[in-house]
């Protein structure tokens, strides 16, 4: 009886608003998560890098660590700066920390983004193309938001490609402007990368950016700090 009455009133079935919910819910504990993750990783990241440079003063002769376990030393330490270096970017994207009105520099956000989402991209075997004016300052009401705004433009373009496909990713100033361009090879409308698609939607409204949403093609423009 639900299921029709919803089905008769245009309304979305019960479940698929159930699933909906649940699903809001699940990644709604994403954040406080990750948040509780790079805390709880870094803790023993950090013993381990103290140790190892107690095993390297006990390990140098005359000063010096022998050659043959200097290489080894290094490889340890550049291992767990790489480890924190991941968690750090993940967090940075995951993490959501307002930040009020502000500006930022839109080309290193968009190049740590790219960083983060690498692993999807060659997943995907993807062809992504980068064209980064450096230094491309964007102002935004919720800085802390441009993360987010960036990851969302780039998981679109990703789920609607096809494997190896081309993905152009564009950062440039235009008339007093700082825009980002996503453009994928997809020319038609696709189901894939409709969530990312609503959440770009939503939250620019809400922020005012300038949002140019058709096909394969994902356009943010900023005031231009």
């Amino acid at each position: 009886m639900i299921n029709s009455t919803a089905a008769n009133s245009g309304a979305p079935p019960v479940r698929e608003v159930t699933d909906t919910v649940v699903d809001a819910a699940r990644y709604s504990t994403v954040p406080s998560l990750m948040d509780s993750l790079l805390h709880d990783v870094r803790n023993p990241l950090n013993a381990m890098s103290i140790h190892l440079e107690v095993l390297t003063e006990k390990l140098k002769v005359d000063g010096q660590v022998p050659p043959s376990q200097e290489k080894n030393l290094k490889s340890m330490r550049e291992q767990i700066q790489r480890v924190d270096g991941i968690l750090r970017r993940f967090a940075e994207f995951i993490v959501s920390r307002p930040g009020g009105a502000g500006e930022a520099d839109l080309s290193e956000t968009v190049t740590r983004a790219m960083e983060v989402l690498s692993h999807e991209s060659r997943k995907r075997r993807l062809q992504v193309r980068p064209s980064l004016a450096p230094g491309v300052r964007a102002r935004l009401a919720d800085i802390g938001e441009l993360g987010f705004l960036v990851v969302q433009a780039l998981t679109r373009a990703y789920g609607r490609s096809e494997t190896g496909h081309e993905v152009t990713v564009a950062v440039r100033s235009e008339d007093a402007k700082a825009v980002f361009e996503v453009v994928d090879a997809n020319a038609a409308g696709t189901v894939e990368g409709s969530e990312a698609s609503a959440a770009l939607e939503l939250r620019c409204a809400q922020l005012g950016v300038e949002l140019h949403l058709l096909a394969g093609t994902c356009r943010l423009t900023f005031p231009l700090a």
